[in-house]
């Protein structure tokens, strides 16, 4: 890594502060923990001439959860969600996702609104500045071509490895967003817009690995925001490099509810994969009967229709798939099962 370069640092204490400060600094970065973002200022792969630290904005550390609804700020520890007994009891898949992330240090400091906007990955991509310049660097920073698939005609294939997001999704999670514009709340699928299609071209609605989230200029995530589904059994796990405090090579969120012998719900979503976290479309249809071989089948299908078999990580992009789809059978049947 090399040295960091110049730039300043604003310490605004309200969100209308930091409002103030983005529209300010156009060229800003907003700073929460700084596990991925310091790192990639390091490695030349950003360098904001300003950064903006949450941290000293107290309504972004407002953390609320109970059987009825959960509420948790932008700058809210990982620790934090992890170790929250309200947070365990009723919402295990998110208390579980933020255990399962690095470190014990990584998560005293990694933040909730950090984690959901973590920067997509590649080995292309997550090099130093002289590995990238020796192989004329990547579309996803100031090269035109992508190493991982050299003909997708200006597509990147980055991939999203955030492990809440998954989480919070198969709880049908909203997010609230500030910004120019005001502060709406949107569903968290929203906020993910890397699709990385070769025949829909990059747009603010179909994005790739380079632009995954839909939010514009000047906007920041300021809280998520669930509501619990009585009966739901939820939980999450994922498969990283011996089990190091690396990225996950792939990490599977399930939830669902069981009525007798029967699976009357199923939320299943992945990340490490796709340039954004996947909610498995068409899970509604195995629902309805117990779970037998037909749910099993037809959940392999999904994953191996919906997951991106791409080699953007140092394991093979089958491999990837093929372990998303097992970690969501086991989640399935030690959920089922109870």
């Amino acid at each position: 890594m090399d040295a960091l370069p110049d730039f300043r640092v604003l310490n605004p204490t309200t969100l209308d502060e930091v409002m103030a400060a983005r529209a300010a600094h156009p060229d800003s970065m907003p700073l929460g923990g700084g596990t991925d973002l310091v790192v990639n200022i390091r490695r030349g792969i950003v360098a904001p001439p300003v950064l903006i630290d949450m941290n000293r904005v107290k309504e972004l550390h407002a953390i609320k959860a109970d059987a009825k609804s959960l509420e948790i700020g932008a700058s809210v520890r990982l620790s934090e969600i992890a170790e929250h007994p309200d947070v365990v009891e009723h919402y295990p898949v998110l208390a579980q996702a933020a255990a399962h992330i690095a470190g014990p240090t990584h998560r005293n400091m990694g933040t909730l609104g950090g984690n959901l906007c973590l920067d997509t990955r590649c080995i292309f991509y997550n090099q130093s500045e002289w590995w990238r310049d020796a192989n004329n660097h990547c579309l996803k920073t100031t090269g035109t071509m992508c190493h991982v698939a050299p003909k997708s005609r200006g597509v990147c294939f980055a991939t999203y490895s955030g492990d809440l997001a998954p989480a919070l999704l198969t709880l049908g999670a909203e997010v609230d967003i500030a910004g120019p514009q005001g502060r709406p709340t949107v569903p968290l699928e929203r906020l993910y817009i890397g699709l990385a299609r070769q025949d829909v071209p990059v747009s603010e609605t179909q994005g790739d690995g380079k632009f995954f989230l839909s939010l514009r200029p000047g906007e920041i995530v300021v809280a998520v925001r669930a509501k619990n589904t009585p009966g739901l059994r939820s939980g999450y796990d994922k498969i990283r490099i011996r089990k190091s405090i690396e990225y996950p090579v792939a990490g599977v969120a399930v939830a669902l509810k069981r009525e007798g012998d029967t699976l009357a719900d199923l939320r299943v979503a992945i990340t490490g994969t796709n340039p954004r976290p996947v909610l498995l479309a068409g899970t509604d249809a195995l629902c309805g009967g117990k779970l037998d071989e037909r749910v099993f089948k037809g959940l392999d299908a999904l994953v191996r229709d919906q997951i991106m078999p791409m080699k953007t990580t140092f394991t093979p992009g089958h491999y990837r798939r093929r372990v998303a789809g097992v970690l969501a059978r086991r989640l399935l049947k030690r959920l089922f099962e109870g």
